[in-house]
């Protein structure tokens, strides 16, 4: 288990393999440092192993830009803060 962050350059270089391995019929490890969104756009190309389509691989490259830029985390942020909302709302 990790007692620190992975750098971007560990993220970036973990994409590439886990990225390799479902390419080849592999799956992906954990304690990657990848988010879900990530791992699900991921796990999507193993799923479709041995015919995974270029588009498939875009959105896990994709998913994985938006792990780098902030994007995912933000939007997972507003579907936690609408669950809330809505459950506050149930609640009166």
């Amino acid at each position: 288990m990790r007692e620190t962050e992975p750098t971007e350059a560990e993220i970036r270089q973990n994409f590439d393999k886990m990225l390799a391995s479902v390419l080849s019929g592999g799956g992906i490890h954990s304690e990657t440092g990848l988010d879900m969104k990530t791992e699900d756009a991921l796990w999507q190309v193993a799923r479709a192993y041995p015919n995974a389509s270029d588009d498939l691989v875009q959105a896990a490259r994709a998913a994985f830009a938006g792990q780098l830029d902030g994007s995912n985390a933000r939007e997972a942020d507003l579907v936690r803060q609408r669950r809330l909302a809505d459950l506050a709302k149930k609640r009166r």
